[in-house]
């Protein structure tokens, strides 16, 4: 009997039409999951990540050597698309697959220009369509994914997990066979600015011996700028993920740091809004590493960083939507690129996206919305970039007895109007997940500022941080742990915990279960990865 792998290069000659099972699902993808601990030949592909809507795909690859032609993705046998080159010396690639169709499982091939393969053949499916009625959805949720194995520990203290280590827990999040997954910001950390961040990070002479200075005169690409990009950013993204996404749609957030700096202001430097250089790092290295968000008919085409001509038709780049089917939509929104310094009418959002998410809020064509911003709601850590006015005081603990420098108090009223509409949401459960604070934590907000949350209370989740070493945990980075804001009441289930973790999150038409995982480096043995088990679950229940 032939072998799977002899089966599957088969299909790279012969073009052979997707064969779907039983579920939809294409059998090549039930085999795929069937003997999921074989091992698959990523050839010369270095990295792959996919993203997928109901009639698109969109995938960021590279290569371990340069490619002078342009290399193809067969998809099924009717569909070849001519990749795209995302750097300047042909190492990187996208290809966008239109004209999919939905809930579809597809086989995939990447060959060169001459019809050689240049990696085993994959499968990737589909997201229903929007009207479909899918009964179940399952997503793996994370963040703070990035760290570089430069940055070595510091008077014994480790700044970063190993990528080793994060990518043994991330294969742990996808041995859950989630249908997507959502990397929640600061896939980078590379600070070159900031006054606290950067001297153990992007401006430490070890930084700079490793990936070289960083011209900011300059352009990224084209220029000196390209080799530290890839050196300073790449190496903390095609390592982690390499292929072992190859069939999951991943939907990549931004914050902070993948600007290159950390959120910090003082007298002599406020670093957000990103400026023009801060800008095209991150631009670039979303460009090359990771997928934009696909369009979506309820998100409108031009909110910021959207539709940008140097991109694929459509995408975008900082706000995002995950629509699967009539069950359920995610809305993805980082809070840094649009952010202002205007005092009382100050915003995170611009008010455009601000109107969208209010807009989605009181929508009833899913069963489930649910918020993911890139800054947290719910707890506070006393530091200048978030919603919160608390401030760290003498005795160690949040208070609001003294102006925070440089903080807006427009930052607050917006987050109490998006926290009014998430539970004023007809029927449905009002559930914000965020990352950015290095934790791990559940609560309900029952009230912020004046307004009464309490009949409809909402449940915000930190989903725990993949990568954070000693040194970045919020009590030791700001001498405090997360805490809840005093501007809140605030019904903590879960207090922060400062832990390496995940969460896996399962909806179904009448609820949601969040599963929480923890690994700590310090207690528990690394085999211990390969094993975890949620050591919390909750459960959620839409209203009757």
């Amino acid at each position: 009997m032939a072998s799977r792998r002899d089966f599957l290069k088969g299909l790279t000659t012969t073009g052979a039409a997707t064969v779907l099972g039983p579920t939809g699902m294409s059998v090549l993808a039930m085999a795929d999951r069937a003997v999921a601990k074989e091992q698959w030949d990523p050839g010369r592909v270095t990295h792959l990540l996919p993203t997928v809507n109901h009639e698109r795909a969109l995938i960021k690859a590279s290569f371990g050597e340069a490619l002078v032609d342009a290399p193809l993705l067969r998809v099924g046998t009717g569909i070849t698309v001519r990749g795209e080159r995302t750097d300047t010396a042909g190492e990187f690639w996208q290809f966008d697959a239109r004209g999919l169709k939905p809930a579809t499982g597809y086989d995939l091939a990447l060959v060169s220009a001459d019809g050689r393969a240049l990696c085993e053949p994959w499968t990737l499916q589909t997201f229903p369509a929007p009207n479909d009625r899918p009964e179940r959805l399952r997503l793996l949720i994370y963040t703070c994914g990035g760290g570089h194995d430069v940055f070595t520990p510091i008077d014994g203290k480790t700044i970063f997990l190993p990528v080793a280590v994060r990518k043994r827990l991330l294969r742990r999040g996808l041995s859950f066979q989630p249908d997507a997954l959502i990397a929640n910001g600061d896939q980078v950390y590379w600070d070159l600015a900031a006054p606290r961040a950067s001297p153990m990070l992007g401006a430490s002479q070890r930084a700079k011996d490793y990936a070289g200075p960083f011209d900011r005169a300059q352009p990224v690409l084209g220029t000196p700028n390209e080799r530290f990009l890839k050196r300073a950013a790449g190496e903390q993204i095609a390592p982690l993920y390499g292929t072992d996404c190859r069939s999951t749609p991943v939907f990549f957030m931004r914050d902070d740091h993948d600007y290159f700096d950390n959120d910090e202001a003082t007298d002599d430097i406020v670093t957000f809004p990103p400026n023009h250089w801060m800008r095209d790092l991150a631009r670039n290295t979303q460009r090359m590493y990771y997928p934009e968000f696909l369009p979506d008919p309820t998100r409108p085409a031009g909110l910021p960083g959207s539709s940008a001509l140097d991109r694929p038709a459509g995408v975008a780049e900082s706000f995002g939507t995950l629509r699967y089917g009539a069950l359920a939509e995610v809305l993805l929104y980082e809070v840094r690129t649009s952010v202002t310094l205007a005092g009382p009418s100050a915003v995170f959002l611009d008010p455009d996206v601000e109107r969208w998410l209010i807009d989605r809020m009181a929508s009833k064509d899913t069963a489930h919305l649910i918020n993911i911003p890139s800054n947290p709601p719910g707890w506070s850590a006393g530091k200048w970039g978030e919603w919160y006015p608390d401030l760290l005081d003498a005795n160690g603990k949040l208070s609001v007895a003294k102006p925070k420098p440089y903080w807006q108090t427009g930052w607050l009223k917006q987050h109490d109007r998006l926290m009014a509409a998430l539970s004023a949401m007809p029927d449905r459960i009002p559930l914000v997940v965020s990352g950015d604070l290095h934790a791990i934590a559940e609560g309900r907000m029952m009230r912020t500022g004046s307004i009464d949350l309490a009949r409809h209370p909402v449940n915000v989740v930190l989903s725990g941080p993949l990568g954070t070493g000693d040194l970045v945990w919020p009590s030791a980075f700001r001498g405090i742990g997360a805490m809840p804001s005093v501007h809140l009441d605030m019904q903590e289930d879960l207090k922060p915990i400062e832990e390496n973790g995940f969460i896996i999150v399962d909806l179904t038409p009448d609820k949601i279960v969040l599963r929480f995982f923890r690994w700590n480096a310090h207690r528990d043995p690394l085999e211990a990865i390969d094993a975890l088990e949620p050591f919390r679950t909750s459960e959620l229940k839409r209203p009757d």
